[in-house]
């Protein structure tokens, strides 16, 4: 109800703001003055992530070659028979001394227990827990009712169908060493990103994500968990009493109250962890629905104790409340294009309202281009993208970026304020790009 009510006010607020001072102040320049501050800090955090390149250089960051933590790595796993294996094959291959693997069958119905019990029998450093049919859903509940049997001083993620290299840990680990860091996360990698154009675009917004965090982390910013591949220090997850059971984003969930209690997370670039792209288009909406309900759920839960906590950072506040005005635009364009379109049916059109519409349309072009230069300055840096590639991909992810996040933020937004709270998690399938390849295979042998 709290999360509902705040959202209601932040609408009737921004909705009463527009409204009067339409008729006084084309309102067209509080947006873009909104955009600019968005651009000028993408461009602090890009000085900020210089510099502190230099400072390295000068001066490189002393590793403690001692702390090397016991590691309990947590695999939640529901009908993932067809990737589990495979997964856990990969893991083990990382070279550290001391992890060991847990598997929770959250309740399958396909033949995953069955797998499961047969990577146990394989390997001494797996254990495995199975969830009744009755078990509280999510995977925040999921990893809670495992973390009794995990040995571990840090607590390692993945999805199951996460593959990562050798030194994977030998990466992450020493991010965790300093007192005051509560968690490491790694850089995202779609694996078969090349199967079509949607997981090109995830793989792209993935890169994009990487270019954001790596400067949230330069300055010391409200840096966010993403599920896969995110390293907890136990004292830290201890001390915010675990995942939250009642939130269907139990990362983004978890990196907010981390920061609240004063707790940094830190940003692994040289860490990476590839899973899986979503290749079918419903599928991929019925994802991010859950991605994006979740983050504006918890910035409405948690806004008030991040702005008084006493804990949490400035920088990780200042940086917080930035990043929440990328859900008031579109809320904003909306609200504007819908007083003018009220104005110009109430009003005798001329020459000034012609402006303000074509003024509608500029803004709109304006935030497409300004996705555009962050995606491709993302895929040069990141993904070392000759020019005309890196133009390319960024123009259709842009396209891509700008269809699914602007009519999300304004259907959950909706769904909050007029529709019952929900659980509704909604699991992405693992293994269809696997089945098909194999298919293929299958029938060129057959041929």
């Amino acid at each position: 109800m709290r999360e509902r009510i705040l959202l209601f006010i932040i609408l009737a607020g921004l909705w009463t703001f527009l409204y009067v001072f339409q008729y006084h102040v084309n309102t067209i320049w509080g947006l873009i003055i909104l955009l600019f501050f968005m651009a000028m800090y993408g461009v602090y955090t890009s000085l900020a992530l210089n510099h502190r390149k230099r400072k390295e250089l000068k001066n490189p960051v002393e590793i403690d070659e001692n702390f090397k933590p016991f590691v309990s790595i947590m695999i939640p796993a529901h009908n993932e028979e067809s990737v589990l294996e495979y997964t856990v094959n990969n893991i083990q291959s990382i070279d550290y001394p001391n992890f060991e693997i847990i598997i929770i069958d959250d309740r399958s119905t396909d033949n995953t227990l069955n797998v499961i019990k047969s990577i146990s029998q394989k390997y001494d450093n797996v254990k495995y827990l199975r969830r009744e049919d009755g078990a509280f859903p999510g995977k925040s509940a999921v990893l809670n009712d495992a973390l009794p049997m995990a040995k571990g001083e840090a607590i390692l993620v993945f999805d199951a169908d996460a593959t990562v290299k050798t030194d994977f840990l030998s990466k992450m680990i020493p991010n965790l060493a300093p007192s005051d860091v509560g968690a490491v996360q790694c850089r995202k990698v779609i694996r078969e990103a090349d199967t079509n154009i949607l997981t090109k675009c995830q793989n792209n917004e993935y890169t994009l994500d990487t270019y954001l965090q790596v400067g949230r982390n330069a300055v010391k910013g409200a840096v966010e968990l993403r599920g896969n591949g995110e390293l907890i220090k136990r004292t830290a997850l201890d001390d915010i009493c675990g995942w939250n059971n009642y939130t269907i984003t139990d990362d983004l969930d978890m990196a907010t109250r981390l920061h609240i209690k004063g707790w940094d997370i830190i940003y692994c670039l040289d860490a990476e962890v590839y899973e899986e792209g979503v290749k079918y288009l419903i599928p991929l909406f019925r994802q991010r629905r859950r991605w994006l309900e979740g983050t504006i759920r918890r910035y409405l839960e948690y806004f008030f104790e991040a702005v008084f906590s006493k804990k949490m950072a400035l920088r990780a506040k200042l940086d917080m409340i930035i990043y929440i005005t990328q859900f008031i635009m579109p809320l904003w364009f909306l609200f504007e294009l819908l007083i003018r379109g009220f104005k110009l049916l109430t009003h005798k059109p001329g020459l000034g309202m012609h402006n303000e519409i074509m003024s509608s349309v500029f803004i709109a072009l304006a935030v497409a281009w300004g996705f555009f230069i962050a995606i491709r300055h993302s895929l040069r840096k990141y993904a070392n993208m000759k020019r005309l590639e890196a133009i390319r991909e960024a123009a259709y992810t842009a396209i891509y970026m700008l269809i699914i996040w602007f009519p999300m933020v304004l259907y959950i937004c909706g769904k909050i304020l007029f529709r019952p709270k929900d659980m509704n998690w909604g699991k992405t399938t693992h293994g269809l790009i696997k089945e098909e390849e194999q298919q293929i295979e299958s029938n060129k042998l057959k041929v």
